[in-house]
């Protein structure tokens, strides 16, 4: 999926709302402050966030997705282990977020009932961002069951990295291991179940019905989910 840069007026509001975050959250508040902190009217702001601090606070996380990518791209990743690539993201992801405060008021205000779907949104997005940055060519159903796993192991990692106040993260850097470790343990079962002549009369299906699945196209946004289906011929 393509991802498009935000203009330099949101980026200067983003960094202007997070000293003010830690007080007032991402708030109408510290939404007001941020615009007198840039000297920027509020009639220029708003059209430029119609939602006020909400908007400044999905720009925040899609910037951290953005600086991921390039510490991803910027690292010499070929020696690696796929799954130590995948650790590797997500670790530039939390050093990208860096402000755990933002961080925390954030994932309080997309646990509100009417922000939760665009919450988990920007939580696919950034498994999205993490798979496409690590040169993921998967199309079918595979696109979809390898981003849900990834987001959930991010989403979980992020709730313990706010919580860790370990040695220079050690923890976390831990708990991140173990979950990826978890993930290549299913993925491992499930080839070996797959592989299994008996249970090719249930296994088979699904696989046909899984490879039938398509992943957004390239010129797809973000929001074009859930992809398409092609029809058997």
């Amino acid at each position: 999926m393509s991802r498009t840069a935000q203009s330099p007026e949101v980026d200067r509001l983003v960094h202007a709302i997070l000293p003010h975050v830690a007080f007032d959250g991402w708030s109408d508040v510290a939404f007001a402050e941020a615009v007198r902190d840039v000297g920027m009217s509020r009639e220029a702001a708003r059209a430029l966030c119609p939602r006020g601090a909400v908007d400044l606070a999905v720009a925040f996380h899609k910037a951290g997705d953005a600086a991921m990518v390039a510490a991803v791209e910027a690292a010499d990743l070929g020696s690696m282990r796929y799954s130590d690539r995948v650790s590797f993201a997500i670790r530039a992801r939390l050093a990208a977020a860096a402000d755990k405060e933002a961080v925390r008021r954030g994932s309080a205000l997309f646990a509100l009932p009417h922000l939760a779907a665009e919450g988990a949104a920007l939580i696919w997005g950034t498994a999205d961002t993490i798979w496409t940055s690590l040169g993921d060519t998967s199309t079918d159903g595979n696109w979809y069951t390898k981003r849900a796993t990834l987001a959930a192991v991010y989403a979980s990692t992020v709730l313990f990295w706010l919580g860790d106040d370990s040695f220079e993260e050690q923890a976390t850097d831990d708990f991140i291991d173990r979950r990826i470790d978890n993930v290549m343990q299913v993925e491992k079962i499930k080839a070996q179940v797959n592989a299994m002549p008996l249970l090719k009369p249930v296994t088979a299906p699904f696989a046909a019905f899984m490879e039938r699945v398509r992943a957004p196209s390239a010129a797809a946004s973000a929001e074009d989910l859930p992809g398409r289906w092609t029809q058997p011929r």
